[in-house]
C-alpha cells in the first residue's frame, strides 16, 4: 500500500493543494475575518509570483525532492528508523512527528538567528493574512528549510511514506492556519487543541515583538503548548490587532514581488526583533 501510495505522489500533492487552496479562497469570501488593508488585486499577484519563482527554484535545485532522500536513506540503512526493528505504522507515525517538531524548532530558530530573520521577515511583512500569505517565503528561506528537512529525513530514517504525509500536512495546514476565515470561537477552542488554527496563528503574525514571537507551529498546537511559546489571544483583539512588522507598515514596502526578494538585503537597522 504504501508504495502504490508513493507512485501516486504528484497527483495526490495536486489534488490536496488545490482542493484546500479552493476551499479556503472561497471560505475567505464568504466569511472573512478581518477587513483588508489592501484587495486581493494589489496584493496576490505578487504573492501568487513569489509561490512560482519558488517552485521553480526547488525543481532545479531540488529536482529528486525529500522523498528521494527517504528512499536513499532506507536504501543505505541511515537513520534512527532504519536501524531500529520497529513496526513500520509505528515508525511513520513517529517520524511525521519528529518531522513537525523539527519544523517548530527551525521556525524558532529564523527568528532568532539575525540573517535567518532576515530571509523569514518576508512572510512577516504582509500587512494582510490570508491564505495567499501561507506561501509567501523567500527563495532563500525555501532553500535552507529544503536543506535542513534533508538533514533531518536522514538522522531519523523518516520513511518515504513519512515524509509525503507530513508534507502534505504542513502544506495543507499553513494554507488553513494562515486563512482569514471566520473560524466559530467555539468550534475554534476545540480545534485548536490538535490544530493550529488561523485565531491562533493570526497571533504570531502581530506587529507586537512579544506576539510575533509566539505560536510558532504550523501544523499541530503541541509544541507551543508544551514548549511554553503559546499565546492564546492577541492582545488588541483579532479586528484592532496590527499585522505585519512595524517597519513595513507602508504597504508599498513589502508589497511587490522585486521587493520581497531584495528585502533581506536592504534590511533597515530595526528589522529584526529579538525574542
Amino acid at each position: 500500500m504504501p508504495d502504490q501510495i508513493l507512485s501516486h505522489e504528484p497527483a495526490i500533492r495536486l489534488t490536496v493543494f488545490l482542493g484546500i487552496v479552493t476551499l479556503m479562497v472561497v471560505w475567505e469570501f464568504l466569511a472573512p475575518r478581518r477587513r483588508r488593508r489592501l484587495s486581493r488585486g494589489r496584493r496576490w499577484p505578487h504573492n501568487i509570483a513569489l509561490v512560482v519563482v519558488n517552485t521553480l527554484m526547488l525543481r532545479l535545485l531540488f529536482p529528486a525532492g525529500a522523498i528521494s532522500v527517504a528512499l536513499f536513506a532506507r536504501q543505505q540503512g541511515l537513520g534512527l528508523f532504519n536501524l531500529l526493528d520497529i513496526p513500520p505504522a509505528l515508525a511513520t507515525v513517529a517520524a511525521v512527528a519528529l518531522l513537525d517538531m523539527a519544523i517548530y524548532f527551525q521556525h524558532i530558530a529564523f527568528h532568532i538567528i539575525p540573517w535567518c530573520w532576515r530571509l523569514h521577515q518576508v512572510h512577516h511583512a504582509d500587512v494582510d493574512f490570508d491564505v495567499t500569505t501561507g506561501s509567501r517565503f523567500h527563495p532563500l528561506e525555501i532553500a535552507l528549510s529544503m536543506l535542513i528537512k534533508f538533514s533531518v529525513i536522514l538522522m531519523i530514517g523518516a520513511p518515504a511514506l513519512a515524509v509525503l504525509i507530513f508534507e502534505l500536512l504542513l502544506n495543507g495546514c499553513s494554507m488553513f492556519n494562515h486563512g482569514n476565515v471566520n473560524l466559530p470561537r467555539g468550534l475554534d477552542r476545540w480545534v485548536r487543541r490538535v490544530l493550529v488554527t488561523p485565531d491562533m496563528h493570526r497571533v504570531h503574525h502581530s506587529v507586537l515583538p512579544r506576539e510575533t514571537n509566539s505560536n510558532y507551529g504550523f501544523s499541530v498546537s503541541w509544541w507551543d503548548r508544551l514548549f511554553g511559546t503559546y499565546v492564546p489571544q492577541p492582545r488588541d483583539g483579532h479586528q484592532d490587532m496590527t499585522i505585519g512588522l512595524e517597519v513595513y507598515q507602508d504597504p508599498a514596502t513589502g508589497r511587490r514581488l522585486d521587493r520581497m526578494l531584495l528585502m533581506p538585503f536592504r534590511t533597515p537597522d530595526r528589522g529584526y526583533e529579538p525574542r
